[in-house]
């Protein structure tokens, strides 16, 4: 396959977070085929699983621009767009839903991910639960990834709870039955 960046075929499959991509021996770009990204960044670290960004789901809020890369599949043009809320730019093929990574774009992601996570609020990761909750009966993903996905959310607000308030949090952990 051509890379997107290079316009060389340099591109060779390898292992990537225990999914199967295809990684620019020159400029270390990485590309993702259908589906592959949001796989790669669950494997990367479990409590990111049930973050997923549709990169196609959000018309209204869709900005994208044209760019100069084409798709090693398709070979179509790619185009730019902001990973969710973030202001990585990363580039998607409309056409086969692959995504190209540039170089160090994934880790961008990962520490994107991870800052949700971190600065979530308690009302936030409650309405998350409740989201996740829908989503074993309407997916997208198969019910047993739903499933965990939902649980995740459920000990991340459980440790938001522990943190936001402590002295509660001691003293449900000293009542006589939780002993």
């Amino acid at each position: 396959m051509i890379c997107p960046n290079c316009k060389k075929e340099t591109l060779k499959k390898i292992t990537f977070h225990k999914n199967k991509v295809d990684i620019c021996k020159e400029c270390h770009g990485i590309w993702f085929d259908k589906d592959e990204l949001r796989k790669a960044k669950d494997e990367k670290d479990q409590y990111l699983k049930w973050l997923d960004v549709d990169l196609w789901k959000e018309k209204k809020e869709f900005q994208a621009s044209s760019s100069q890369k084409v798709c090693p599949l398709c070979k179509k043009n790619l185009y730019e767009i902001k990973y969710g809320k973030s202001n990585i730019k990363i580039d998607i093929c409309n056409s086969c839903k692959g995504v190209w990574l540039d170089k160090g774009e994934f880790k961008k992601i990962i520490i994107y991910l991870e800052n949700i996570v971190n600065t979530e609020t308690l009302s936030q990761y409650f309405k998350d639960m409740l989201e996740e909750a829908k989503e074993i009966f309407t997916g997208p993903e198969e019910l047993s990834s739903e499933i965990k996905d939902f649980f995740i959310v459920t000990k991340l607000l459980q440790y938001r709870f522990c943190v936001q308030y402590p002295i509660i949090n001691d003293i449900i952990l000293n009542l006589p039955f939780t002993k």
